[in-house]
C-alpha cells in the first residue's frame, strides 16, 4: 500500500490528534503512524515487522519527532538522508523543542523542515495540515 505520509511520534494523543485532523481535512490518502525510532527504521527501510513492502514504496513524507523511545529522531533523520534510496525524502521535524541546537542539528543531517509543535490541540492540527498541503500539494520533488 503507498503512503502518503509517515509520522513519527512516540505521544499516542499528539500522533491521534494529527492522524484525525489528515484524515478529516487533507488529501493525504494513506497515512501510517509509528510510536518509536526503531519501528520507525525498520518501515522506512522495510524490514523486520515490515519486510513485505518495498523501500521504494516510502511515504511521500515523514513527520518526525525528535525525542523518541529506542532510537531518537536525528538517528532516524540521519539513517534516511544517508541512504540513496530515501534521501530525497522530505523530512520534517515535529518537536516540542526550541532549542537553537536542535534545530542546527536537524538542518545539519538533512531535515527540510523543523515546526515546533504548538500546544494546543487546534494549532497542531493546523500545523499539521498546513504542513501536509505544502508538501503533498505545492512542493515539485525531483524526478526519481
Amino acid at each position: 500500500m503507498s503512503v502518503d505520509i509517515l509520522i513519527v511520534e512516540d505521544n499516542p494523543d499528539d500522533a491521534a490528534f494529527a492522524l484525525r485532523a489528515l484524515r478529516r481535512r487533507s488529501s493525504a490518502t494513506a497515512v501510517h503512524v509509528v510510536e518509536d525510532g526503531a519501528e520507525a527504521l525498520e518501515y522506512i527501510f522495510a524490514t523486520e515487522r515490515y519486510s513485505d513492502r518495498a523501500v521504494e514504496a516510502l511515504a511521500r513524507i515523514i513527520l518526525l519527532d525528535i525525542k523518541l523511545p529506542l532510537v531518537d529522531g536525528f538517528e532516524v533523520l540521519q539513517r534516511i538522508k544517508a541512504d540513496p534510496r530515501t534521501r530525497r525524502t522530505p523530512v520534517i521535524m515535529m518537536t516540542s523543542s526550541d532549542a537553537a541546537g536542535d534545530r542546527n542539528r536537524a538542518y545539519d543531517l538533512g531535515a527540510n523542515s523543523y515546526i515546533v509543535k504548538p500546544v494546543d490541540f487546534n494549532e497542531l492540527a493546523d500545523a499539521v495540515l498546513e504542513c501536509a498541503s505544502y508538501w503533498l500539494k505545492l512542493n515539485r520533488p525531483p524526478p526519481n
